[in-house]
């Protein structure tokens, strides 16, 4: 069984920093792409999906981000703790959001890669 653990969000005040923490565990063979995300709002949902794309990363180190956190938020991962990282600075009150880890992955005695999902961290940015 698989479990994605998040840690590191809490309150800060506009234009502090944070830094998300996601740690998989379970009998996983490989980690392809990781990645965080955040609910969209209401007049970008798309049916059926109501997560929007924060950042993600490939098993190559491939980052891919949303136009609205470029240049102040940064992912990276540790392939050797199974963990991935979101450093977010200069935050904005419209950063506030549940942010949820996501894995593709493989793991022992499958043949098929899976997503996985973290149960989401608070982020609250208010003065």
């Amino acid at each position: 069984q698989v479990q994605l653990v998040e840690s590191g969000g809490g309150l800060v005040q506009p234009g502090g920093s944070l830094t998300l923490s996601c740690t998989a565990s379970g009998a996983i063979y490989k980690i392809n792409t990781m990645g965080w995300f955040r609910p969209a709002p209401w007049y970008r949902q798309a049916p059926g999906n109501r997560r929007e794309l924060v950042a993600t990363i490939t098993s190559g180190g491939t980052t891919t981000y949303a136009d609205s956190v470029k240049g102040r938020f940064t992912i990276s991962r540790d392939d050797a703790k199974n963990t991935v990282y979101l450093q977010m600075n200069n935050l904005t009150p419209e950063d506030t959001a549940v942010y949820y880890c996501n894995a593709d992955l493989l793991v022992y005695g499958s043949a098929e890669d899976y997503d996985y999902w973290g149960q989401g961290t608070q982020v609250s940015v208010s003065s």
